[in-house]
């Protein structure tokens, strides 16, 4: 019988896990009641969401105490909304008095608001409603009676001993299909096998490059996969029977293949992968750019300077987020400078003049601030920047994304703003700016109020766009908004924002702080993520490559490293070969 246990954890510090990620819900699941398994990394699934003050500004909010119980045919939570460090909410008025233990001291009485979400499946959840107290002390009272907590409350605390940081806080009975979904959702997917027919019928060696095997994972989703084969004594030109043997062909990227390039991006252009980054080793004063014949040459590949900020009178420092796009079959550079103040940093475009090479700096053209449709400024220079912005071809438009923060006469974080874009200008909006999202849950504001570095991956039914949180430390995030084909992407609500990030510093032993990803796929039509991580918590950011997986449900999967993706037991693939 599968149970599912929630908890919050004990916070370590700003820089490993502070309390705006200790506070939130997270969840282990056990199929005897007493060995329990966390999910996601032992990071929460579930975080406060901040409250907006009529001038726009937000206040962080965490949880405390999620309870989990079953009504009907879905599960509702009820927890504790505290302020973002887990303290006195402030904007109570009717509310929970409580006392917490906090690494062994207590940490006084205060008041909480109590509030209910409810779910089918821990990984779509309502809006937050505030409830009463009497409802919430009722429902607690329910939860703590039930035969489950009774029986398994004692044992559950022993079970989770191994959980690093747990707090408990209830177990509930869930089902098996329920327990199935949320441990291959929650887990990052790993190689179970490897599939390619028994006999296959070619004459050639380019027929032979056709054929794909299907690597299986660990919540039943695939990805083709090109084999290295083995040619030795095979004649194409002498009809017979072979037997064939190969290895599967994996990339192999050290991280980090750019130390102090942040914000990386990838492209192929004339068949050539070319290799842009924030320089961080210059106080972002510069632009380089790479360029290889193959994918896995990019790490080693020279760097060309193609801007400075001594090029033109309009751009003197803080060349930020330089992302390659191809509009129209001309190749473009967004990113985001300043004529001089950090306050006047806003978003420009400058592109390669035809036939030009990206790699000689005066094949770009000047570079453009981005406008709206009527010419004017996105914002006021001086009081508000405009940062990161990407765009994106989606059902014949192209749009354009971008992180926007208001600076005076209030700071307001950074929030993304959404628009059409002019396909033959595009330093030039089509429609009006619509905001698309804000940094609300706790791992998005945690440090700082951002959301930035928006890229998008579009899929045959789906337009995913990740995007990163927090402060550009250890904190910092990848989160994920995705959208269906046929819906109008202007309109926010038409829009999803998963509950939890998809990258943080607990998804990948050794790299902290990644963020600031963006998409390429490559001649054999495999997706990479570049990304940029600290190689250490007090370390530089620093670029790296890994593959995207797309899992059961089709979503992007960002944690899948070299090990997971091709266990060496099924890596090699043998077949019959028939050559007539």
């Amino acid at each position: 019988m599968p149970y599912l246990l929630s908890y919050t954890r004990q916070p370590v510090d700003n820089i490993i896990y502070d309390a705006r990620l200790a506070y939130s819900m997270h969840l282990a699941v056990s199929q005897d009641g007493v060995r329990y398994k966390a999910l996601n990394h032992n990071s929460g699934v579930l975080f406060g969401k901040a409250t907006e003050n009529p001038d726009g500004s937000l206040n962080p909010k965490a949880l405390r105490k999620p309870y989990i119980f079953k009504n009907e045919d879905h599960y509702e939570v009820i927890a504790l909304r505290t302020a973002g460090d887990g303290e006195s909410d402030p904007e109570i008025e009717d509310g929970i008095t409580a006392i917490f233990e906090d690494n062994d001291n207590k940490s006084g009485e205060s008041a909480y608001t109590p509030v209910r979400y409810t779910t089918k499946d821990f990984l779509i959840y309502s809006e937050p409603e505030v409830i009463s107290p009497d409802e919430y002390l009722n429902l607690t009272a329910k939860i703590r009676s039930s035969c489950v907590w009774s029986a398994l409350s004692e044992t559950a605390l022993k079970g989770c001993d191994s959980i690093e940081g747990v707090v408990p806080c209830c177990v509930t009975v869930i089902s098996e299909e329920l327990y199935d979904r949320m441990v291959k959702k929650l887990t990052t997917p790993y190689n179970t096998g490897v599939s390619f027919p028994e006999s296959i019928t070619v004459n050639s060696p380019e027929e032979l490059k056709e054929y794909r095997a299907v690597s299986t994972y660990s919540d039943g989703s695939t990805a083709l996969k090109s084999v290295d084969w083995n040619l030795d004594g095979i004649d194409f030109s002498v009809p017979g029977d072979y037997i064939l043997s190969g290895r599967l062909h994996q990339e192999h990227f050290e991280f980090p293949i750019a130390l102090n390039r942040a914000d990386p991006c990838m492209c192929i252009w004339n068949g050539r992968y070319y290799f842009i980054a924030t320089n961080d080793a210059d106080g972002n004063h510069t632009l380089y750019i790479r360029e290889s014949d193959t994918l896995k040459d990019i790490g080693e590949a020279d760097e060309k300077l193609i801007l400075d900020s001594d090029e033109y009178e309009n751009i003197k420092g803080l060349l930020w987020a330089p992302e390659f796009h191809v509009i129209n079959d001309r190749l473009y550079i967004f990113f985001a400078c300043t004529p001089g103040e950090f306050f006047c940093e806003e978003s420009h475009v400058m592109y390669l003049k035809k036939n030009g090479n990206p790699l000689n700096k005066k094949d770009w053209t000047k570079p453009k601030r981005v406008v709206k449709k009527d010419g004017s400024d996105i914002c006021e220079a001086g009081n508000e920047i405009t940062l990161d912005m990407t765009c994106f071809e989606w059902e014949g438009k192209i749009f354009a994304v971008w992180s926007q923060r208001q600076f005076l006469p209030k700071d307001l974080g950074a929030w993304l703003y959404i628009a059409e874009l002019d396909p033959e200008s595009p330093w030039e909006l089509n429609s009006d700016p619509v905001i698309l999202s804000k940094p609300e849950p706790g791992w998005a504001n945690n440090h700082t109020f951002v959301d930035e570095g928006p890229f998008a991956l579009p899929t045959e039914n789906k337009l995913f766009l990740t995007f990163s949180s927090a402060a550009v430390d250890t904190s910092y995030v990848v989160g994920l908004l995705q959208i269906e084909k046929g819906k109008d992407l202007l309109i926010k609500s038409n829009w999803r924002k998963t509950e939890y990030p998809i990258l943080t510093s607990r998804s990948v032993a050794g790299e902290y702080g990644t963020g600031h990803n963006a998409y390429m796929t490559d001649t054999d039509g495999t997706v990479w993520n570049t990304y940029h991580a600290r190689p250490g918590t007090e370390a530089p950011r620093s670029s790296g490559i890994r593959r995207v997986h797309f899992d059961m449900d089709g979503e992007p999967v960002l944690d899948m490293t070299e090990d997971l993706d091709v266990n060496p037991i099924f890596g090699i693939v043998k077949t019959r070969l028939i050559i007539k």
